[in-house]
């Protein structure tokens, strides 16, 4: 181990059981997240996670440095150097024997071999391991790369579950990472094979979960991708057993950005389908609340309203098809028909309902169905016949936002009833299903309606999932707008690159000062992570996509 320095302990800044300082010559290269390791008592090692680097010199005030230099030329040369060194701050992360008394004065400091790092973090130990990205560690001659593994039990349950991700949009960025994590699993699960997992995932933005099944073509990436692929211990083939699902539409491209020759390849092959909703059964109807997912309800009269239509009172008996319900529903608006029927909500009340679902309606026409036909299918029926290691895609980039919740709403619905066992195949479901969706945002932030839908089954996925084997993956750019039950239940927690007005929130209270500054200026392909294997947060870095994708 290379000698970089020696403990300082002062009167005003003594070492703790919780930190120390210490001194290093000024070229000597550190950075923050870099381990040290500090002689301790009965021979044992304590290591430490670098938090600050100061540099200091003998100058009594800034004026000294002024008038070193010839009162204020700055061309002037000076004769002698000012005595300086570099002033490091590091947080105790662990100690060989466990002993955590104070390190002491004038004890050697040293740069950590590969073995040290892993012990100190956490990473030396990890059972069930799953690939988490990698870390470089020091500068030059001393670089060090490790790979870094999650136990998956804290990741995807049973002893934790769900992964929250956070940053500013780009490359590489939060949708990189999570489909790089369930690559990992995809792998471990296929390799080991002694528990299940399916994934079911949201495209939610243009085309960039439309390719997963295919490799990355970029030459010049794959020389650079694949090597850190093998070290991670994954393999460097794109997702398997991936089926795509679309919005339907009679020219197949009204509700996706994907092409229509694609589409009809796929669906020949019968590694596509073409979703619709109808209006036939209980369940059907049932998924009507969810178009009404973010409409402030205080009074729960939308609620009442469903559950009138449910019920099949008044003009809704024996209705079950789209079109004789928005006949219906345009009747009931009707002052004369309002209070007819439903005497209790009033006229007001239905004329608003009937103009929410009308505009959700007209924008989305082809998604609602009288009837399924030829190759037409529900989502929830697929989802109720999911297998391990199957990949779900389902493509909502192109709905607008009451319809994407809609969907979301119904695919959440439909996990939750398998794995509750709702469902006839529910005892052969994966023993993991994992729900990743981007833009968490807009069904789970704190100006969500209380009464939401989508937010109620986000809210029972994220506090009883675990158990039931049911993972949220969720992203979103700024993780203070999240609900704090939904955040709060996520034992894994991924920060990337954002802004001075988002670090200053109470979410990033725990974060030291230097960590916070860092995440204003984090790199593409580079996150913070915390996970309660690791004894410290850490910065990692994860390799671009292995599959297709669209910059």
């Amino acid at each position: 181990m290379k000698e970089i320095g020696r403990i300082i302990a002062t009167e005003k800044q003594p070492s703790t059981i919780e930190c120390f300082t210490f001194w290093t010559n000024k070229d000597e290269k550190l950075k923050p997240f870099d381990v040290v390791v500090v002689e301790h008592i009965q021979k044992s090692k304590t290591y430490g996670v670098v938090e600050e680097i100061s540099h200091m010199t003998d100058s009594p005030s800034a004026l000294a440095g002024f008038i070193s230099s010839d009162f204020g030329n700055v061309s002037a040369e000076c004769y002698t150097d000012r005595i300086g060194m570099n002033f490091v701050k590091c947080r105790v992360v662990g100690n060989t024997d466990g002993i955590y008394v104070p390190v002491q004065e004038g004890r050697l400091v040293y740069l950590a071999a590969e073995d040290d790092i892993k012990a100190a973090l956490g990473l030396d130990k990890v059972d069930n391991p799953l690939a988490a990205g990698y870390l470089e560690m020091y500068e030059g001659e001393n670089r060090v790369t490790i790979p870094v593994n999650f136990n998956s039990h804290f990741l995807i349950g049973p002893e934790g579950a769900h992964l929250n991700i956070s940053g500013i949009s780009g490359l590489a960025a939060k949708t990189s990472y999570a489909m790089f994590l369930m690559k990992a699993i995809q792998d471990k699960a296929i390799r080991e094979k002694d528990e299940s997992v399916a994934f079911i995932m949201m495209n939610v933005k243009g085309t960039d979960l439309l390719s997963i099944d295919e490799k990355n073509e970029r030459k010049e990436e794959l020389e650079e991708i694949e090597p850190i692929y093998r070290l991670l211990g994954m393999g460097t083939e794109p997702f398997q057993q991936v089926k795509y699902f679309y919005p339907f539409s009679k020219s197949k491209t009204d509700y996706t950005y994907d092409s229509k020759e694609r589409i009809e390849d796929r669906l020949r092959r019968e590694r596509a389908f073409m979703y619709r909703y109808p209006f036939e059964t209980s369940e059907d109807k049932e998924c009507l609340e969810l178009l009404f997912a973010n409409v402030d309800d205080p009074n729960y009269t939308v609620e009442s309203i469903i559950n009138y239509v449910i019920s099949g009172s008044g003009a809704f008996s024996g209705i079950d098809d789209w079109s004789d319900f928005r006949k219906a529903l345009e009747e009931q608006s009707n002052s004369t028909k309002g209070v007819s029927s439903g005497k209790e909500i009033s006229v007001l009340s239905w004329r608003k309902f009937y103009r929410l679902f009308n505009k959700s309606y007209q924008k989305n026409k082809e998604l609602f169905a009288n009837r399924l036909v030829n190759s037409e299918v529900r989502l929830r029926d697929k989802i109720s016949k999911i297998k391990k290691n199957d990949v779900f895609v389902v493509d909502v980039s192109r709905l607008d936002e009451e319809s994407q919740g809609f969907v979301f709403g119904d695919v959440m619905r439909a996990v939750y009833d398998l794995k509750l066992g709702a469902t006839e195949s529910g005892k052969d479901s994966p023993d993991r299903i994992v729900i990743f969706i981007d833009e968490l945002n807009k069904y789970a932030s704190n100006d969500v309606p209380k009464s939401s839908p989508i937010l109620r089954s986000l809210l029972d996925i994220t506090e009883r999932g675990r158990s039931l084997g049911i993972v949220l993956f969720g992203a979103e750019q700024f993780v203070s707008d999240i609900h704090k039950r939904v955040k709060g239940n996520c034992a894994t927690q991924a920060f990337g690159r954002t802004n001075s007005i988002e670090i200053s929130k109470p979410d990033f209270g725990f974060v030291p000062s230097v960590y916070k500054t860092m995440l204003t200026r984090m790199k593409q392909g580079e996150y913070i992570i915390q996970n309660p294997v690791f004894r410290s947060m850490l910065n990692i870095k994860f390799p671009k996509p292995i599959y297709k994708y669209y910059e």
